[in-house]
């Protein structure tokens, strides 16, 4: 096996993936135009609401989705498409027993949720490789009747203090009357793509089903009359030709010679509002059809917008079926003949390219949540299509209309058109973008898929994106909401990565600095409006970490000077220097630019806590903790003394930079750095001095809001097991609120602030989800980050308690491997077998059929690890692949025992947010032949 230099255990020969990434990047062979580009949900998402009120969830229900056409996207079980989703394929379900075809996934609106909105299927991304040549689902069906109306009405009666009533607690899998049905897909080419689906019945007892796998036109003609109607119609006795004017022709052959249905993807007007409808095949028409017995609602003509293929199958008692399809431009002579040839050749692949990616020191247990979170990523995949310009004008609500305009959302966003493949937070849950949550996608998916990775970050910056005022768009319930700055600290980990992988692009780099530069002045100008270097953000991704709404005007009046809001903007400053740095190697004119950054971060740093003893900033000096500061009409101000993550982010602004090298080959940028020491000395005073006194490890300068007497006090929070240090990860609220609670009292009305280590109790930004305690992935990848940075300055000799009080003592490279291992505890098996994601629900723990699926949820229990929120959402979770990835190829390394020089020449700093990759160990990143190369970062462990 070839190794990179005869040193490393990692091959990093070319696999059949690898030649398949690289030839969509440097030959435009589109292996990316089919993928898992559905919704999991349309149906009640903002793009579809046109009512007067705003309620997207009352607007369009789920029980309308089956008979009303979507405008602006599609939803569908296991299903894929196009990259302009002008063709869908999805699968429908009917055990015989249920109301309704399934057809998409139930679950809870805001309202009806005691937590809200809350998906109540079990599906799992088993597999995929980054250009979908390979792909598996896997879905859970009850052969009872889904209890639709049981789990509406019991979850509607329990209040927030209690747990919430799941799919498993009705009762429908017990004896295990289910079926496993396990949706696979295998490309032969680009655009021929082999379907395989297989039902095993688990249970005890021969079983029936229908299988309706769908092919259907996203609704373009509602708004597009004048363009040619798409068309799909029967062929032979198997097959479905579908003809679209901008997608071409394609066929879809079924084996088995199945039933073929067909009917329009249009609205059931007469169903949904008792209006005629203008033809009698609609959207439902297959539940018609095959639920309700009703022959006369598919197309006797057999064709129409959307087809499917009917299977009515037995399935013996634990045995399976399996059904096979096949979707391609170019249909050969006999579909079926080489068929299971390509499926196990795309497998071999898919094994190949993951034994590849992934360090091969990982347990067998660590390489399965490794690969399941990475398939998690790329099944996350989802079409977005908005055109705010359009969908104003249709709300009356378009600035520029004059005259009466209705106040409606995002009305300031009318420049935004957004048609493209986006990773998604969640597509039941969140199937909309996220504007920070992308960011860490970028950090996980860059381990399989540079430049898909890159394209996301770049998508948010862009002119049909990012406003004009430089705000980067939050998410489509309000794009003007505030997240946090992270898109610069993403440009930057990816940039540093590549470049050590031999690819250097600087045009990324500079195209996001442009990009960034308007986003970093809409800061400076909107969130720091009397330009005392304080950040008031509002929102800022926490939902309810603080003591009141912070997206609302405070109920005392005056303003909130966030410890988070301003952390996040020195962290920016680092971030952009950083960039202007490396800019300014191969054009001098950055030199300026990235001594701004350098300016602006230590105004920044000396605001949160000035010389002297004041009680208006945000450092407490005598607890050694930041909190946000209540300034009130008054002029008086006061500290909202909760410790929260809000106080932990500050040590999160920490970067180390080689500045005797900088300041050598930038000699202006010397000149205006020693200016700025001699007009304004004080401000330097917490940080570690830049003139030279001062140097850590190899001669490193460090540039952080904490000085060593500060990091010292907040670690010593942090690595308390009684305040932020759970056995998985780091809380997002101290513990000692549980006993201590924290009360702010205004006209008689308490704001409390206590320790839930689980579900929030209180309905604000939706009650969804809850920054008071649980454990939350994102920031505990960049509080890991932070160490490793700081022992690239600090070294071995530092140490610290971990945990504190215990007497065991580590550096903090040390503390970062600790943090990591109890986070990847979360989802891998104990000594009992127990994995503690799933906590006390047995059926995940021990059934063989469910223990090894892996369920990637949105935060986690504080103290005892169970998933919690949105139950897919592998986007920022998935930053767990990197975790594990970078202390095994750690392990690696010190396994061959390297001299600390060597090593710190194969692990970069950079490559850490909750991440690191070895240059040898990546192919899946690695330039192909003739690409050039550039010397390793000069910044290492």
């Amino acid at each position: 096996m070839a190794t990179g230099s005869g040193s490393t255990p990692f091959s990093y020969t070319e696999t059949a993936e690898q030649r398949r990434l690289n030839d969509t990047r440097e030959n435009g062979i589109p292996w990316k135009k089919w993928g898992p580009y559905l919704s999991e949900r349309q149906w009640g998402t903002v793009r579809e609401d046109y009512s007067d009120d705003g309620n997207a969830w009352s607007y369009f229900t789920h029980d309308q989705s089956r008979s009303r056409a979507y405008l602006w996207g599609e939803d569908g079980l296991a299903g894929i498409s196009d990259d302009k989703q002008f063709l869908c394929f999805a699968l429908g379900l009917w055990n015989g027993r249920d109301p309704i075809l399934k057809e998409r996934l139930f679950g809870l609106t805001n309202s009806e949720g005691n937590h809200g909105e809350d998906v109540k299927e079990y599906y799992f991304y088993v597999d995929s490789t980054p250009t979908h040549s390979y792909m598996k689902y896997l879905y859970k069906y009850p052969q009872r009747a889904f209890p639709y109306k049981q789990l509406v009405e019991t979850n509607g009666q329990r209040s927030r203090e209690e747990m919430e009533y799941e799919l498993i607690d009705t009762g429908v899998f017990d004896d295990d009357r289910y079926f496993d049905v396990f949706v696979e897909y295998a490309k032969a080419d680009p655009e021929d793509l082999l379907i395989r689906i297989t039902v095993h019945n688990r249970g005890p007892e021969a079983a029936p089903i229908h299988l309706l796998p769908t092919v259907w036109f996203r609704n373009t003609w509602m708004w597009q009359s004048n363009s040619a109607m798409p068309q799909l119609r029967q062929v032979g006795s198997g097959s479905i030709v579908a003809k679209h004017e901008e997608l071409g022709e394609s066929v879809l052959d079924c084996d088995g010679s199945p039933e073929l249905l067909f009917t329009a993807n249009d609205s059931n007007t007469l169903r949904l509002w008792g209006q005629p409808n203008e033809s009698p095949y609609v959207k439902d028409a297959f539940h018609e059809y095959v639920v309700n017995g009703n022959s006369n609602a598919v197309n006797p003509a057999r064709e129409g917008t959307k087809a499917a293929a009917h299977y009515s199958l037995e399935v013996p008692a634990g045995g399976n079926v399996t059904i096979r399809l096949r979707l391609g431009d170019k249909p050969p002579s006999d579909p079926f003949k080489d068929f299971e040839d390509v499926f196990a050749a795309r497998v071999v692949d898919a094994d190949e390219f993951y034994d590849r990616v992934t360090p091969q020191n990982l347990s067998a247990d660590e390489k399965r949540v490794h690969r399941q979170a990475l398939a998690g990523m790329l099944w996350s995949k989802q079409y977005y299509y908005f055109d705010l310009d359009r969908w104003l004008t249709e709300h009356h609500a378009h600035p520029l209309m004059g005259g009466n305009v209705r106040k409606t959302r995002n009305a300031e966003w009318f420049h935004m058109l957004n048609s493209d493949i986006i990773s998604m937070p969640d597509k039941w849950e969140y199937p909309w973008y996220a504007a920070w949550d992308l960011a860490f996608h970028a950090i996980a998916l860059s381990l399989v898929d540079f430049d898909f990775a890159k394209e996301q970050l770049l998508l948010m910056l862009r002119t049909l994106y990012a406003h004009p005022n430089g705000q980067i768009p939050a998410y489509e319930w309000n794009f003007s909401d505030v997240n946090p700055p992270v898109h610069a600290w993403a440009t930057i980990f990816l940039f540093n990565i590549e470049k050590q992988l031999g690819r250097s692009d600087m045009r990324f780099l500079e195209k996001s600095f442009q990009g960034l530069l308007l986003n970093f002045n809409w800061w400076v100008n909107r969130k720091d409006p009397e330009g005392k270097n304080v950040f008031a953000g509002g929102f800022l991704g926490l939902d309810n970490i603080g003591v009141f709404d912070r997206s609302a005007p405070l109920p005392t009046g005056g303003s909130l000077d966030q410890a988070d809001g301003t952390a996040w903007m020195a962290f920016y400053c680092q971030n952009m220097l950083e960039i202007a740095l490396t800019l300014a190697e191969y054009d001098s004119m950055y030199e300026d630019v990235a001594f701004r950054f350098l300016e602006h971060f230590l105004w920044i740093t000396y605001a949160m806590d000035r010389i002297g003893t004041h009680h208006d900033e945000m450092w407490d000096s005598g607890d050694g903790f930041f909190y946000d500061l209540l300034r009130l009409p008054n002029g008086d101000a006061t500290r909202l003394k909760v410790r929260s993550m809000v106080g932990l982010l500050p040590l999160c602004a920490a970067s180390v930079f080689d500045a005797e090298g900088i300041l050598q080959r930038l000699p202006k940028l010397a000149e205006l750095l020693q200016v700025f020491r001699n007009r304004h000395p004080e401000a330097l005073r917490h940080i570690a001095p830049l003139d030279g006194s001062f140097k850590g490890y190899a001669n490193r300068r460090l540039l952080s809001v904490c000085n060593k007497d500060k990091m010292e006090k907040i670690l010593s929070y942090l690595l308390d097991e009684n305040e932020f240090l759970s056995e998985y990860g780091i809380r997002s609220l101290s513990r000692y609120h549980l006993d201590h609670p924290f009360s702010f009292w205004l006209s008689g009305h308490e704001y409390k602030v206590q320790y839930l280590p689980a579900e929030s109790n209180n309905g604000m930004f939706g009650g969804n989800s809850n920054w008071r305690g649980p454990i939350w992935m994102p920031v505990n990848g960049l509080i890991i980050r932070t160490l490793l940075n700081l022992y690239q300055f600090y070294g071995d000799e530092f140490t610290v308690e971990c945990p504190t009080g215990s007497g065991n003592r580590m550096n903090l490279f040390e503390v970062a491997k600790e943090i990591g291992r109890r986070l990847s505890n979360i989802f891998l098996r104990d000594k009992d077998g127990k994995r503690p994601v799933y906590g006390g629900a047995s059926k995940f723990q021990d059934d063989p059929y469910w223990k090894d699926y892996i369920l990637f949820y949105e935060y986690f229990h504080g103290d005892n690890g169970a998933g919690l929120g949105a139950s897919h959402q592998t986007g920022w979770t998935g930053l767990i692949a990197r975790t594990l990835d970078l202390f095994a190829r750690v392990d690696a390394q010190n396994a061959l025992q390297l001299p600390k020089a060597e090593l710190g020449q194969r692990l970069t700093a950079d490559q850490v947010a909750g991440t690191s990759v070895l240059s040898e160990a990546k192919a899946a990143s690695a330039p192909s032949k003739g690409s050039g190369s550039s010397a390793a970062p000069e910044k290492v462990v």
